[in-house]
C-alpha cells in the first residue's frame, strides 16, 4: 500500500527537483509516443535503413546508454541539433493547463528546477502549456551536461555544483526509477513517479525509492494539506 505524503518527511527541503517527460505531465498525455516515433524516423533517416531496423536501433542505443541520442553520438559522431529538434517538435495542444499542480507549486517554499535529459527549449514550450513555467528557477537539461544522460553519477554531481544545491536538502521526483538511484546514494529524497511503461519500473525494487506519487499533482497536494493539520 503507499502511503500518503506527510510533510514532516519533508520539513528539511528547500530544493524541489523535477524529471520533465512523464512527471510533470501524465503519462497518458501520451507524448512519448510522438517522441518514439520521430526518433525512429530520424534514425532512418539519418543512417539510411529502413523504419523497422531504425527502431532496432534506436532501442538498442535507449537501452545501452540511456538515451537515443547517445547512442548515436557515440557510435556515429552525430551533431545533437538536428536530432534535438525534430523529436522535440510535438503537438502538445491537447495538454491541459493543470491548476492543481500550479497551485501546489506556488505553495511549496524554496527553490524549483527542472533536471532533464531533454532540451532547454522542449522544458520551457512544456512547462508553458501546462501553465507552470514561472514558477522554475533554472533548468538543467542535456546540453548543460554535454549530452551525458542520467542515471550517469557524473552528470548529477555536475548538476548539484552548478546549481549550489545540498543533497541532503534536496527531493528529486522522476518516472525512471533507476534514475532515482543517484540521486539517493548523493543524499536526496526520492519520489517516483511511475507509469505503465517497462522503462519506468526499471530498477524500481530497492531503499532507493522513498515515496511513490501516483498523480503529481494529487500528491503535492496532500503533503501541502498535511502541514495546516
Amino acid at each position: 500500500m503507499i502511503k500518503k505524503p506527510v510533510w514532516n518527511d519533508f520539513e528539511h527541503v528547500d530544493v524541489w527537483i523535477f524529471d520533465l517527460d512523464n512527471t510533470l505531465y501524465p503519462a497518458h498525455c501520451d507524448l512519448f509516443k510522438q517522441m518514439d516515433r520521430k526518433m525512429g524516423e530520424f534514425v532512418s533517416q539519418y543512417l539510411q535503413v529502413d523504419y523497422d531496423e531504425a527502431k532496432r536501433i534506436q532501442k538498442k542505443y535507449f537501452s545501452e546508454y540511456g538515451t537515443t541520442l547517445n547512442g548515436l553520438m557515440s557510435h556515429h559522431g552525430m551533431d545533437p541539433a538536428a536530432y534535438l529538434e525534430y523529436v522535440h517538435d510535438l503537438e502538445i495542444d491537447h495538454i491541459e493547463t493543470d491548476t492543481r499542480l500550479n497551485d501546489a507549486l506556488h505553495q511549496l517554499e524554496g527553490r524549483k528546477v527542472i533536471f532533464t535529459n531533454a532540451s532547454d527549449a522542449h522544458a520551457r514550450n512544456i512547462s508553458h502549456q501546462i501553465g507552470i513555467d514561472h514558477h522554475f528557477d533554472e533548468i538543467f537539461d542535456i546540453h548543460r551536461s554535454n549530452f551525458i544522460p542520467k542515471p550517469e553519477l557524473s552528470v548529477y554531481r555536475q548538476f548539484l555544483d552548478e546549481f549550489e544545491i545540498d543533497p541532503k536538502r534536496a527531493v528529486f521526483f522522476e518516472d525512471m526509477a533507476k534514475n532515482l538511484k543517484p540521486a539517493h546514494d548523493l543524499g536526496m529524497t526520492t519520489v517516483w513517479v511511475p507509469n505503465p511503461a517497462h522503462w519506468s519500473h526499471e530498477s524500481s525494487g530497492g531503499e532507493h525509492i522513498h515515496h511513490v506519487a501516483e498523480d503529481l499533482g494529487d500528491w503535492l497536494t496532500t503533503l501541502i494539506s498535511s502541514k495546516a493539520r
